[in-house]
């Protein structure tokens, strides 16, 4: 299990928020934590941890007033480790190339080719060929609707009909390098993982993957390792000592290592 660190940016600032909060009206999010360091300060010492595969999110609309606030934060932390982090939020066949130019390992995407609420094959197939396999990570963030997972998209507030299942990570990871899940439900209130979703995501055997929600104690991170049959990596954000959180940031290196 590898650790891969995270830099989340709403409103031009670096910051851990209740996932399930986030709305474009107004650009609110119920924030468990504002920075006030950029986000280039977050990647320098990303680098100088050694840390690698970590992911730049923007939480902004492209629409949005703040949008280029945030996005200069986000090129600031790749110009700070180039092709050390990854990049998503808003990212489509216009802008990908941009932001690999400027240092991104990894493009994220996912309301780009969950369009509509359905899967766009023609998408994903336009972005393979532009930015090639190697760049590409889906994110299939899910939130719950009964016994299944679901992907949601435009910052996590609507649902799509791609349910999770093993066969439909076998489709996608013919597209991408990684996956990236948030369980959004669980996303910032480090109350304990979504422990149906990690089962099952471990009982995987595929191209990495990292999963991001409710992890709040060792506990959970050990739940999460033995339960996810140590094939998953992990992000924490609100959680860690780095974002106001209980959990010591080296020492929580020092575990996943």
């Amino acid at each position: 299990m590898e650790f891969r660190p995270c830099i989340d940016i709403h409103n031009g600032k670096v910051k851990q928020i209740v996932g399930g909060s986030l709305k474009d009206e107004g650009n609110y999010a119920a924030e468990n934590f504002v920075s006030d360091v950029d986000a280039a300060f977050y990647a320098k010492l990303y680098e100088k941890k050694g840390l690698k595969g970590g992911h730049i999110i923007l939480l902004n609309a492209r629409d949005s007033e703040y949008y280029a606030a945030t996005k200069a934060q986000a090129l600031s932390a790749l110009s700070a480790y180039p092709k050390g982090l990854q990049i998503g939020g808003g990212i489509d066949a216009d802008n990908a190339l941009e932001f690999l130019q400027a240092g991104a390992s990894h493009v994220i995407v996912t309301s780009y080719v969950f369009a509509g609420g359905t899967i766009r094959y023609d998408r994903l197939e336009e972005l393979k060929n532009l930015v090639g396999k190697e760049h590409l990570v889906l994110d299939v963030s899910c939130r719950r609707r009964g016994d299944d997972y679901y992907v949601v998209t435009d910052r996590w507030q609507r649902f799509t009909d791609a349910k999770i299942t093993h066969e439909l990570l076998d489709e996608l990871s013919e597209y991408a390098d990684e996956f990236l899940i948030h369980a959004v439900d669980v996303e910032g209130k480090a109350g304990g993982i979504e422990l149906p979703l990690v089962k099952m995501l471990g009982s995987w055997e595929g191209i990495p993957l990292t999963y991001a929600g409710g992890v709040g104690s060792f506990a959970d991170l050990t739940q999460l390792r033995e339960e996810g049959r140590h094939r998953l990596n992990v992000t924490i954000g609100s959680a860690l000592s780095l974002f106001g959180g209980a959990m010591d940031f080296d020492e929580v290196l020092a575990y996943c290592r």
